[in-house]
């Protein structure tokens, strides 16, 4: 038994091993009606993304980034190069399940509101009633819409409808999101919630990939990245790698006085025999978002009102918390096959009540079918009897059939 339990393959092991996302040689070439070539927007592009792992996709445009993010959907089909998502063609459909999508443009049905929004599309994802009640709720405070959750979307502001578009991409709880340009339309409020909730599912073992060209932002929070041009990659690494500067030393202390920088300017040139010195000496500041996100606090702080988008609450509890398997297991007992419609067979009808359309078709083929004779034609109402007629002025009759002559015809 030792030996044959040895000798099992272990599935977690490979299955973390797994790559989520990779491409061979994956190349897209548009092309015009006369199929000549017309843009090679991804050229022989090799690229391996982990479980777990915030990547950072980062190009000018027209690099590719979003060619890359529609083949790796789906959407679009390669010209040549393999590429698979977890483990699977993009085609196959049992993927789309574990995968959130944020599309550069917002685009969503006009008339629905927030909530309808967000209904639609866990319907899509055949998330049952009872869960999607919940999430959308989850969802709403987090992107800060719980109060305009009933006005149309086409009432919403370019930065509310991606708010209402990140919702809808985690509204199934996806294993892989992919994000393109996220904050695109957002405050510094709402750019700072969305690292953060980035930041957050990245501690939770989810895997993101970033495409962005806010580079502070996607500084803050990736793992690693790479830099595209013209469909190909021109570097690669962690944001230690790319960005850490060896030809410099930084140093950060409390405030000096004059004399002590001299001090210390003077012993590196006595250390490095005067081939090094003290390049610069300034006070240390402070992000612009830093500075915007401590007035707007104190603002709230002093309970002033706006007619703006409020404050995001936490990240969604579901999105948060890894899923339990005996919740799951009760919330499936507990939950009916269809929660918004009530069991006809419970619902009293009343006594002259019409029949359902298709119990009376049923009527209908079953006396087709019967062997029996035929029963008897209902029987016609009888015509109603002709009204006597009312009383007229014969003289009046006389007189119109009069001949001339003065005297009536018999």
């Amino acid at each position: 038994m030792p030996a044959q339990a040895a000798a099992e393959p272990d599935t977690t092991a490979r299955s973390d091993a797994q790559p989520v996302v990779a491409c061979q040689q994956l190349s897209k070439v548009f092309k015009d009606f006369w199929l000549r070539s017309r843009a090679r927007a991804v050229d022989r592009l090799d690229l391996t993304i982990h479980r777990h792992e915030i990547f950072g996709l980062l190009g000018p445009n027209g690099s590719g980034k979003s060619t890359t993010i529609k083949l790796m959907l789906g959407l679009l089909r390669p010209t040549a190069g393999r590429i698979a998502v977890f483990g699977k063609s993009p085609s196959d459909v049992a993927t789309k399940k574990r995968i959130g999508y944020l599309p550069e443009e917002s685009y969503l049905y006009p008339f629905l509101n927030a909530r309808e929004t967000l209904d639609y599309y866990g319907r899509l994802f055949e998330i049952d009633h009872r869960t999607r009640v919940k999430r959308i709720d989850e969802l709403l405070d987090m992107v800060g819409l719980s109060h305009a959750q009933h006005r149309p979307v086409r009432e919403y502001s370019k930065g509310m409808q991606r708010r209402i578009g990140l919702a809808q991409a985690l509204i199934n709880d996806p294993e892989l999101l992919i994000l393109d340009e996220p904050t695109t339309g957002l405050d510094p409020i709402g750019t700072r919630q969305v690292k953060d909730l980035i930041l957050e599912l990245g501690r939770r073992g989810k895997t993101v990939i970033l495409s962005s060209h806010l580079l502070a932002d996607v500084e803050d929070v990736v793992d690693r990245m790479v830099i595209l041009y013209g469909g190909k990659i021109r570097g690669e690494g962690t944001c230690d790698e790319l960005l850490s500067v060896h030809s410099r030393t930084t140093l950060e202390t409390d405030d000096l006085d004059e004399d002590t920088i001299t001090a210390i300017d003077t012993l590196i040139r006595e250390r490095s025999g005067g081939t090094k010195s003290l390049r610069s000496v300034r006070a240390p500041r402070q992000k612009l978002e830093e500075l915007f996100l401590g007035i707007v606090e104190q603002a709230r702080t002093d309970r002033i009102e706006t007619s703006g988008v409020q404050a995001g609450g936490p990240t969604a509890a579901f999105l948060r918390a890894e899923p339990n398997q005996g919740d799951e297991l009760i919330e499936s007992l507990l939950t009916t096959d269809d929660p918004e419609t009530p069991d006809a067979s419970t619902v009293p009808k009343p006594a002259n009540a019409p029949k359902p359309a298709s119990e009376q078709s049923a009527e209908v083929i079953d006396s087709l079918l019967t062997d029996d004779a035929p029963a008897p034609a209902t029987p016609k109402p009888a015509s109603p009897a002709p009204r006597a007629p009312e009383d007229v002025d014969q003289g009046i009759i006389g007189s119109l059939v009069d001949d001339g002559d003065g005297e009536t015809k018999a």
